[in-house]
């Protein structure tokens, strides 16, 4: 298929997780790549050297703010395609995801915008309706942007890409580590629902990737490869066969995780409810892609993505 001039894109959050992912794979697909630069960085030097090397490999440092409205205005009318990867911690504010309800002002204001990616690259929210408390507010958020984006008819494409695998693959799922063990393990319930992992390089190979295809405009693009739909027990024994020895298995029924809940702090709460809806739920996998929405695996193949047993050989 052949693609028209590559698009001028703007990625907010550049300096996040994912965000730092999609500068590096935007400049490697060969956009003009613009990140923005918030004036009140102040003395963070990790955050300040590394917009300064993303401006040495080419990207245009572009100050702006979700408290200046002009600033964002302007900034958005210097592209084609905005995706925001900013961090829906709730250590960092109330509802920050609502902030993006400013950059879809912006973005109608500028009018030039061809595409927006906002600020989703997990679980699917509009999947998310029964979801428990607390995390569900991630979901319900989300959804009241997409409600903003569809209302002031920006285009746009959400990305599902379900589990990180640094975060979920490194720590064989389970919650509050992110470095395999490699004595013991603790299953949820038996360990074998299905869920979906995807290295971060490759999620942002993927949503760069998709900007300029007219396939995934106004969808929602899953990123499922299909070597990686695996099971936590799965995980473990890949695991368990790059070590040569068998962990200590034990295991957290439902009813014991639920419970676990009660007396940690909010945040922690709600992290936790979204493992109970990947691990006891299986919410990821347990459905088929419908005609509203595209897989990338099936629309790039070239991109190699990373398998489960390649990612955790790190560790050894």
């Amino acid at each position: 298929m052949e693609m028209e001039t590559k698009s001028k894109v703007l990625i907010i959050g550049g300096t996040g997780h994912l965000g730092k992912r999609l500068v590096k794979a935007s400049l490697e697909q060969g956009h003009e790549t613009y990140v923005l630069q918030r004036p009140d960085i102040g003395v963070n030097i990790v955050k300040v050297q590394m917009l300064l090397s993303f401006k040495k490999q080419g990207a245009h440092l572009v100050t702006g703010s979700f408290h200046d409205h002009q600033s964002l205005v302007d900034a958005v009318k210097q592209v084609d395609v905005v995706i925001c990867a900013m961090s829906g911690d709730f250590h960092i504010s109330n509802h920050p995801l609502l902030l993006q309800l400013k950059l879809v002002a912006a973005i109608k204001e500028a009018g030039n915008v061809k595409r927006f990616l906002p600020s989703e690259f997990g679980t699917d929210p509009s999947r998310m309706a029964h979801a428990i408390e607390p995390g569900r507010v991630t979901f319900d958020d989300k959804m009241v942007v997409r409600k903003a984006i569809e209302d002031a008819r920006i285009p746009f494409t959400y990305v599902s890409a379900n589990c990180f695998a640094g975060i979920f693959v490194g720590g064989l799922c389970q919650f509050g580590t992110i470095l395999p063990s490699r004595d013991s393990v603790v299953l949820h319930g038996d360990g074998n629902q299905k869920s979906i992992f995807v290295d971060e390089d490759d999620v942002a190979a993927y949503i760069i990737r998709t900007i300029d295809d007219p396939r995934t405009l106004n969808k929602t693009l899953y990123i499922r490869p299909p070597a990686n739909i695996l099971s936590q027990r799965q995980v473990v024994e890949i695991w368990e066969k790059l070590l040569g020895k068998v962990l200590q298995k034990s295991s957290l029924s439902e009813k014991q995780f639920l419970h676990s809940l009660k007396g940690k702090e909010y945040v922690e709460q709600a992290a936790m409810s979204h493992f109970y809806h990947f691990f006891y739920e299986g919410c990821l996998a347990n459905f088929e892609i419908g005609d509203d929405a595209e897989e990338a695996c099936r629309l790039y193949p070239d991109i190699k993505y990373t398998k489960v047993e390649d990612y955790l050989k790190q560790y050894l």
